[in-house]
């Protein structure tokens, strides 16, 4: 008999719970078998609206549903700026690889490449925090910025007042924070710049109950535009953990990237779009979109991924990366739990001869996360692909390589909440001189690491891998 929540239990309540139950379970399920593309996923789903009453309908209202449908209608003049920028595209140097890669990323963000681009490598706070502030101090029309975390620390603080500066003398600043990064309840920057008057606002923030099914959803973005010019993007958040010469209690090693050239101009577009989803503005006044010159030698493209028509877009090229790959691919990133999708294109790459080497912390910064990927890494030992585990301290850096020609730079990690649920903002970059001097980054990092033992994990006690196996089904959604 259907259980009772009420102290009422009557043959007629008790009839009731079952009508409504069924009803609710009914219309959720319909949902799944619209929505849900992947089958595994929708048969779980589907398990748990069944057999947990009412609490399985709302576990999936708050974390099954992973699409956000954007206003498009507010975002054409947008649209006709990107059309207008796509006057000169560039061809990638390199191999027959390479421009079948650059063919895949183009057919995907339906946005040539970029010539004539400079990608300059910023290792850890301590040499990009400077030069973004002096960036914000020297600007004279427009100032955009999106942090995941933005912390209200002393760093945080430095960047509060220098953005509190720009607004007072006059320059357009926009700030976007994310709801859940940042801090839902509290967000002490995000009203630490409200109160100085900068326009400020939080992805996804809402108190109603009908918008929370998209709190699961996340802008991990971390950008900064200045006077629509010279551009910030990587992996890197705002923070003082990341201050190597403030000796924080737990530093976090990471990276981050000065953008000049034409490819500017998407990371601006990324922030107009997620600023006009979130505050109903539209950023089209000249400031934002001046004239870009060349600044490099790179040819760029720019590339956004998201829960909405985003999706899976930055699944396809790592897998294409993957399966066009001859010599050699490289991974590093903080959270490694590729689906079975990229796993299989992992171990295909293996099998054709490809070296692929993946660089992980050896221990996260959330220790539910060490379980997860101890957990994954028992399967992932049939790809035959090198891991190496990298000590202390804590590696944030996000990367990729391919065979010396290519690399990506930004602030995807290869999780399923990178890869489905979060907004991500990346940089396919084809640039021999930066892909070398990444893979001199990387080999510093195996040269320090462990090399996985597979059968290492496999001796765990049975306690041990149970639990792993438990959070490494819990972590999409933590």
């Amino acid at each position: 008999m259907f259980p009772i929540w009420i102290g009422d239990s009557s043959p007629l309540a008790q009839a009731i719970w079952a009508i409504a139950y069924v009803l609710l379970a009914g219309l959720v399920t319909g949902d799944i078998l619209l929505k849900k593309s992947d089958v595994r996923g929708a048969l779980g789903w589907i398990g748990v609206v069944w057999l947990a009453p009412i609490i399985g309908s709302l576990l999936y209202y708050l974390f099954g549903i992973n699409r956000v449908t954007r206003r498009a209608a507010r975002l054409t003049s947008l649209d006709n700026r990107e059309i207008a920028a796509r006057d000169a595209p560039a061809e990638p140097p390199g191999p027959a690889n390479i421009r079948t890669l650059a063919e895949v990323g183009h057919s995907i963000t339906d946005a040539p490449l970029s010539a004539a681009n400079q990608i300059t490598l910023l290792e850890g706070g301590d040499q990009a925090y400077p030069l973004m502030l002096e960036a914000i101090r020297a600007a004279q029309h427009s100032v955009a910025m999106a942090s995941y975390i933005f912390r209200d620390d002393q760093t945080g603080r430095e960047f509060a007042t220098a953005l509190s500066d720009a607004h007072k003398r006059g320059v357009q600043v926009r700030v976007l924070v994310d709801s859940v990064g940042s801090g839902y309840i509290l967000s002490p920057i995000y009203h630490r710049l409200r109160a100085e008057g900068v326009p400020a606002a939080r992805f996804l923030h809402t108190w109603m109950p009908w918008r929370m099914p998209f709190l699961n959803m996340r802008n991990h973005r971390k950008m900064l535009v200045v006077d629509g010019k010279l551009a910030f993007t990587g992996g890197m958040n705002i923070a003082s953990e990341n201050r190597r010469s403030l000796n924080p209690p737990h530093y976090v090693d990471d990276m981050h990237f000065r953008v000049e050239g034409p490819v500017v101009r998407s990371v601006m577009e990324a922030f107009a779009r997620d600023w006009s989803f979130t505050t109903n503005e539209v950023l089209e006044q000249d400031i934002w979109w001046p004239p870009l010159g060349p600044g490099g030698q790179a040819v760029a493209r720019g590339l956004r991924s998201g829960p909405d028509n985003d999706i899976y877009k930055i699944e396809i090229l790592l897998g294409a990366a993957l399966n066009l790959a001859q010599n050699r691919i490289r991974i590093v990133t903080p959270y490694f739990l590729p689906d079975q999708v990229l796993q299989f294109a992992i171990g295909q790459a293996v099998m054709r001869g490809v070296k692929v080497e993946v660089v992980i912390p050896e221990h996260s910064d959330h220790i539910y996360f060490s379980y997860a990927v101890r957990a994954h890494l028992r399967f992932f030992r049939y790809t035959k692909a090198e891991v190496y585990l990298v000590p202390p301290p804590f590696a944030h850096t996000k990367l990729v390589t391919m065979d010396g020609q290519w690399s990506l730079i930004g602030s995807s990690n290869w999780d399923a909440r990178s890869l489905r649920l979060n907004f991500e903002y990346d940089v396919e970059c084809y640039d021999e001189e930066l892909t070398a001097q990444l893979d001199a980054i990387i080999d510093a990092k195996i040269a320090s690491a462990k090399k996985l033992d597979y059968a290492e994990l496999l001796r765990q006690p049975i306690w041990s891998r149970l639990r792993d196996a438990l959070f490494r089904l819990m972590v999409p959604y933590l």
